[in-house]
Formats: C-alpha cells, structure tokens, sequence
C-alpha cells in the first residue's frame, strides 16, 4: 500500500474552524454496507441504527493543555514546546517536541510565562523533533501541575487554523472524559451530547469504557511511500476486566 493513494485535495474552505452550537449537531454520513448506498444526516439521527443490547464503547482519556509558547534562553527567540508525557513525577521530567528543533538543543534554558513562571532545561535529544526536558521548579508538585496547566493551551489540530479561544477548553474534550494523558481528544467521541447519551440509554443500548491515551503518532507526518515501512509510536492503553 502507497502513501501517494491516500492523496487528495482539502479544501481549506470545507474544513470547520469551529464546532457546532451542540455537539449531536453535526454532521454524519452512512454507508449501507450491502447496497453501497450513502446517506447524509445528522449524528442524533444515529439512535435509527441501533437497538436493545447493542453495546457502545467509549475512550475516556482526557486531553491536558498540551501546547506551551515561550523563549530560549531567556531571549527573544521564540519556541513551542508540545507536552507529550511525564517521565518522572520527582525530577518534573518530561517527554516534549520542540519547534523550531534545530535551535534547540541540550543544554539549553526555556523560560515560560510573561514573568518566567516556568523554566526547563533541555537535558536529551530523543527524535529529530523530540527533547527531553527538566522543569526547574522548587515548590510542591500539585503548584507545579498547576502552573503548568495554566501556562499550556488546548492542542488543537494544526489544520484548524486560528487561535485557542477559551471554550475550546470544554468543547475539545468528551464529555465523559475521565482519566488525563492524551494530546489529541477521541474525536469520534466529541459528537455524543448528555442528551443523546441518555437516549440511548433509553433504548437500552450498553455503554463500556476503556482509556486509550493518542498521543504522538497523531502528530507524525507519514514521510515513507510504502506504508509497510512507516513506523508508529506506542500508546498507553488501559483496559479494566469487565470492559473486556
């Protein structure tokens, strides 16, 4: 299978820059499998197509503000640093990527915040875009997640472009989004509403759940023709017993 098949041309027009006023709102597209028919209609029409113990499973994972601006060394060169993954809760050692990543490298002091709340330094190369970085902060650990949190913005996908508003903080997130660790939210699970939830309920349809962490693969570009070649980053998984 070839990179080249998956070709196609987006118009920067048809894609949304922002969701709708409610999420069962949007827009759904179904394919009937045994006439190839193809219908459009909205994701509460979803309640047509299923019944009394069909099963629905969902991904609990909670997306964190993932994406930090701020400068190297203390001048005016601007970086971005992506937060992919605590390595250790003591030392405030994190997994990042770095941009731009040729003017990174180790050794060097990133500074966070109009005041400097926040500095790391970067002690590890780990891709061409990967760094391992330590946050220089004295106080307790629950100070330091917060001034983390406050300092980071929503990650929101590179083709959405324009800039983090405030109610992207709720609207890109599930809204039974549990347990914290991914970069990107289940985006399939961004449609479900209480409502609609609560309607299939109704109808008798069961819910599971299971945590599946996305995290830096979604932000790979895929640079090999032959798929068979193109190599994937792990992800954490956590499924319970009686999920499964």
């Amino acid at each position: 299978m070839k990179l080249s098949q998956f070709k196609f041309k987006l118009p920067d027009e048809l894609i949304a820059l922002y969701p709708t006023k409610h999420r069962d709102e949007s827009r759904l597209l179904v394919l009937h499998r045994k006439t190839g028919e193809i219908e459009h209609r909205y994701f509460t029409d979803i309640l047509a197509y299923f019944n009394d113990q069909d099963v629905f499973v969902f991904n609990d994972t909670r997306v964190f503000p993932a994406r930090l601006y701020g400068t190297k060394d203390n001048s005016e060169a601007k970086i971005e640093v992506f937060l992919l993954r605590e390595l250790n809760h003591n030392l405030r050692m994190w997994d990042v990527l770095v941009d731009p990543a040729r003017k990174i490298r180790v050794g060097n002091k990133l500074y966070f915040g109009q005041n400097n709340e926040l500095v790391a330094e970067v002690i590890d190369n780990t891709t061409s875009r990967g760094r391992t970085v330590r946050f220089l902060y004295d106080g307790e650990y629950e100070d330091f997640r917060k001034t983390l949190y406050a300092l980071g913005e929503t990650p929101l996908p590179r083709f959405i472009q324009r800039q983090v508003e405030p109610e992207d903080a709720s609207r890109y997130q599930t809204i039974f989004a549990r347990n914290e660790g991914a970069v990107v939210a289940p985006t399939a699970g961004l449609h479900f509403s209480r409502e609609l939830m609560k309607r299939l309920e109704i109808l008798g349809v069961n819910f599971a759940f299971l945590t599946l962490h996305a995290g830096l693969c979604n932000y790979r570009e895929i640079d090999v023709e032959d798929l068979t070649k193109n190599k994937m980053d792990s992800e954490q998984m956590l499924l319970t017993p009686d999920t499964a």
